[in-house]
């Protein structure tokens, strides 16, 4: 046997007994992940149907409800969108510390966007059980707030994205009127055409 041959199979030996060591850490890390999973939801829904009619009952009842999580849902998505949190240089040379607070700052509005949407469908009657059991039946005033947190997240949504499309609009044409006035002053030309 070769020298070349023996450190092959020296390798693969090594390969071999790291394989199965390996293997086992995987096999853990997707059962932990699938109970921490299970666990989250579960408990979240839990806490949900808990929490809801207490809220149902507070002034407003169900349609005001639905009202503040639309509102949350879009201050959510406002943050959640790229370029909320960008930096104030203009090279985009930032230190890691601040593009991590910016990442942990789009993953709390994006939680904070999604959050509402689970609370209010975990409020109703469940599928594939019995409705008369705790876990699976309707929480009374879901429906209307349901109703109106998509009302809301859809018209004030939609007054948002067409008064930004107008600011945008209106910001570019400030700057085709700047750079026509540059050029007819002779500023904006190259300076080739300038020869």
């Amino acid at each position: 046997m070769t020298e070349r041959e023996r450190l092959r199979d020296a390798a693969t030996d090594r390969d071999r007994r790291f394989r199965v060591p390996d293997g086992v850490g995987l096999v853990l890390f997707v059962a932990v992940g699938a109970a921490v999973l299970v666990g989250v939801f579960g408990g979240s829904r839990w806490a949900a149907r808990e929490t809801a009619p207490v809220l149902y009952d507070l002034p407003g009842g169900p349609w005001g409800i639905g009202v503040a999580l639309g509102l949350v849902t879009l201050l959510g998505w406002g943050g959640a969108l790229p370029g909320s949190f960008e930096s104030s240089t203009a090279n985009g040379s930032g230190r890691a510390s601040g593009t991590v607070l910016r990442r942990v700052a789009r993953g709390a509005c994006t939680a904070a966007a999604v959050t509402p949407v689970f609370f209010l469908i975990s409020g109703l009657q469940g599928r594939n059980c019995r409705s008369y059991e705790a876990g699976c039946a309707y929480v009374p005033g879901t429906g209307p707030a349901l109703f109106v947190y998509v009302g809301v997240v859809a018209v004030v949504g939609w007054f948002t994205y067409r008064r930004r499309r107008a600011v945008l609009e209106e910001r570019r044409a400030r700057e085709r009127e700047r750079l026509r006035k540059l050029r007819g002053k002779g500023k904006g030309k190259s300076r080739a055409t300038a020869r």
